[in-house]
């Protein structure tokens, strides 16, 4: 038998030699002076030699225990050689079916017709909140527990509504492990009720139509440049995502038509706004400062657009608190409120306007030309509205 002392001594040769050990053991080593544990035996009449690894990562302890787990397969039946195969096999599949080779495989495809704004979000989540935890685990080892697990992480540090959308971004990974046959089951929905119940918090957004003047009037003084002055000034005339509005390009805007098409981010569907005169107005402004390049409201970073955050900085400038008063995407919320409640035009004309999805009877969710009269109606009708309530007058309510 060998021991710790004659394998550590152990020289090499001009040629490979062989160090014997009990039941078929040896050491074998190289003329480079690489020490390498094998194993000689026989199964089904044919000599063969298992590898069992290299001293000294492998102590000859550790080497006798890999010969004798050999030797037991051998007693059952099984070929110790074509067993190793098939694990490293296994291995091989188990990070290939990684959950975080899997995620980036879906995200690429799921990205594909998503705004960058909303995919780098996703990404960001998952690279933060669930691969340091789940990323390296097979797959189709993944259990309702061990999400619940990752998710409990995030709901520790008070962000529950990152904790619901992680646990969405699993379950959409999972039923695409179901779709390209790499799982059998998605376990997320096994945890409902499991996570702390969020309550989703409105834009903050002014709706009274005294206050809505202060804010207009506040908007006419703001000190900016004149780039975020007219996106300012716009942003309530036009109601669209502030996202959209940022990203607005001179090449949709049609100053004969009175038009302006996009691409909504949010359904990657086109989307038409009518301009009323005062809207027009202000891009027409604006035009000879910023017409000769890409963006109406461009960066101060060349080949950009505005900045995500500048009107809720400009607003925040004209002291309204962006969290609790008004926000950017407030707009939105002030539109949809008045033009129903005080200048009671049609739900259906202002959900149009709006870009939201409105199923018809014929199962039509969106058009974007349908209304398109009485939105041209109504937009002129909100801007002159805005106009009143911002010189102080008194309005009364008119029926479209």
């Amino acid at each position: 038998m060998l021991t710790d002392t004659v394998i550590k001594n152990a020289k090499p040769d001009d040629k490979p030699r062989k160090l014997a050990d009990e039941k078929s053991l040896f050491l074998y080593i190289t003329p480079s002076g690489g020490k390498l544990w094998r194993m000689q035996y026989r199964f089904e009449g044919k000599q063969k030699l298992l590898a069992l690894g290299i001293y000294p990562e492998i102590t000859l302890a550790d080497a006798r225990e890999r010969r004798d787990a050999a030797r037991k397969l051998l007693a059952n039946g099984a070929d110790p050689g074509a067993v190793k195969k098939a694990q490293k096999a296994a291995g091989r599949e188990r990070a290939a079916n990684s959950f975080e080779v899997v995620a980036r495989e879906w995200f690429e495809m799921w990205k594909a017709d998503k705004a960058e704004s909303h995919s780098s979000k996703v990404i960001a989540r998952l690279e933060k909140d669930i691969f340091p935890w789940l990323g390296g685990s097979p797959i189709v080892e993944i259990t309702a527990p061990i999400v619940l697990e990752v998710l409990r992480r995030i709901e520790g540090r008070g962000v529950i509504e990152t904790a619901h959308r992680a646990k969405e971004n699993i379950s959409q990974v999972m039923r695409y492990a179901i779709a390209t046959g790499r799982a059998e089951r998605d376990p997320c929905p096994d945890l409902r009720g499991a996570l702390q119940v969020y309550r989703g918090k409105n834009f903050a957004s002014i709706t009274d139509p005294v206050e809505v003047g202060r804010l207009l009037r506040a908007i006419a003084g703001y000190p900016g440049t004149p780039a975020v002055c007219a996106a300012l000034r716009l942003a309530p005339l036009v109601f669209v995502r502030p996202g959209e509005l940022r990203a607005a390009k001179w090449a949709d805007i049609d100053f004969e038509r009175g038009e302006w098409r996009y691409l909504v981010t949010k359904t990657k569907t086109e989307h038409l706004v009518p301009l009323a005169r005062q809207a027009a107005a202000i891009l027409q402004g604006l035009h000879p400062l910023t017409g000769a390049g890409e963006w109406v409201f461009p960066n101060v970073r060349p080949g950009r657009p505005m900045s995500n955050a500048t009107l809720n900085r400009a607003l925040q400038t004209l002291g309204y608190d962006t969290k609790t008063e008004m926000t950017s995407h407030g707009f939105r919320a002030m539109a949809r409120t008045l033009l129903a409640e005080e200048l009671r035009f049609p739900p259906e004309v202002i959900e149009h306007q709006l870009a939201h999805s409105v199923p018809d009877a014929l199962g039509t969710a969106y058009n974007r030309t349908k209304y398109l009269k009485d939105r041209r109606e109504m937009m002129q009708a909100w801007a002159d509205y805005l106009d009143k309530l911002k010189a102080g007058a008194e309005v009364i309510p008119i029926r479209a």
